[in-house]
């Protein structure tokens, strides 16, 4: 078990018996990387999702346990989180129960759809996230999951509800369901009006990892229905993406990342086609079990009608601390 000085003041205070199971865990990432954005060049420091979380189990019976989870993201580099510039952000949060029968938690944690990437974003919380192609990718709040049992072996079945809490607003749903072994793995996902209001979207997610190599893929399809100045629209958009890593070494790997988005707008007749990509090529180097040096360059752009948008890139050297 991680121990912590926290998690020791906790200890200190509170009876050891109401923490049977307490880990303190987190990371710091932060990385330095020059950007060439909305046609301006830049240095920057940048905090990657950077965070701190408490976690634990307190044993009912024999077969069922009460789960918890806190997790907040802080930024490294300014101390501000987001627009309301609170040092801490949420991140996944849950209670629940977990016994032979499966797990059920509730309360503000990553979607179904957007936990079956699984490890096939290799540049995930860095510029090259696969947020930039697909949508899917989403932190929702007032959700409940279940998930089928360890016994179930390699399989798994995720199934999440979403209450809108507005009575103008549909209740959502995000599934998946799941194939996982060292060397392979396999997901497919959907969900509806989760993301958005009457979006509905379909993920196909694979990995294949053989000897020193791993490759990854993701396609995924959305679809979305609004209503703009009284005006119909319609957006569909299809995505796609593939990523390889070669660990040379037990230290040293090499990464690279490329993805595609297309999108269809149709609005009072009107049909627009949008699109973008993505390519990320990066290197990892671990200092420790729990330290890794990374470098990385990505690139991405945008057309509407043909007609370049964006073009920007990114390159940067960081640091990934693991506690």
């Amino acid at each position: 078990m991680k121990k912590s000085l926290l998690a020791l003041l906790i200890a200190s205070v509170i009876p050891a018996a109401a923490f049977a199971d307490v880990v303190v865990y987190g990371k710091a990432n932060l990385s330095v990387q020059n950007a060439d954005e909305a046609e301006e060049s830049k240095l920057e420091l940048v905090s990657n999702a950077s965070r701190i979380g408490v976690k634990g189990s307190e044993e009912i019976n024999s077969g069922l346990k009460a789960i918890y989870q806190f997790e907040y993201q802080t930024e490294v580099d300014d101390g501000a989180g987001g627009s309301s510039n609170q040092t801490f952000t949420q991140r996944n949060i849950y209670v629940g129960l977990q016994g032979s029968g499966g797990t059920i938690i509730g309360g503000h944690f990553d979607t179904p759809v957007k936990t079956a990437q699984e490890k096939v974003d290799l540049f995930n919380d860095l510029e090259g996230d696969i947020n930039y192609l697909v949508d899917g990718e989403t932190r929702s709040k007032n959700i409940v999951q279940y998930t089928t049992p360890a016994s179930w072996g390699a399989f798994a079945i995720n199934i999440a509800g979403v209450a809108a809490e507005n009575n103008a607003a549909d209740d959502g749903v995000s599934a998946s369901v799941t194939y996982t072994t060292p060397a392979f793995y396999v997901a497919l996902a959907a969900e509806q009006d989760v993301s958005a209001q009457t979006m509905d979207i379909l993920r196909l997610v694979g990995r294949y990892t053989v000897g020193p190599v791993q490759l990854g893929a993701l396609f995924e399809q959305s679809s979305v229905s609004a209503s703009v100045a009284g005006t119909a629209v319609d957006l569909d958009s299809d995505a796609w993406l593939v990523s390889a890593k070669y660990n040379a070494t037990d230290k040293f790997a090499l990464k690279a990342q490329y993805g595609d988005a297309g999108m269809d707008v149709t609005a009072g007749g009107l049909v627009v086609d949008a699109g973008g990509d993505s390519l990320s090529l990066g290197a990892d180097y671990l200092l420790s079990k729990n330290t890794t040096l990374f470098g990385y360059y990505t690139q991405e752009t945008a057309e509407v009608d043909s007609d370049e948008v964006v073009d920007d890139n990114w390159i940067g050297v960081g640091i990934d601390l693991k506690f």
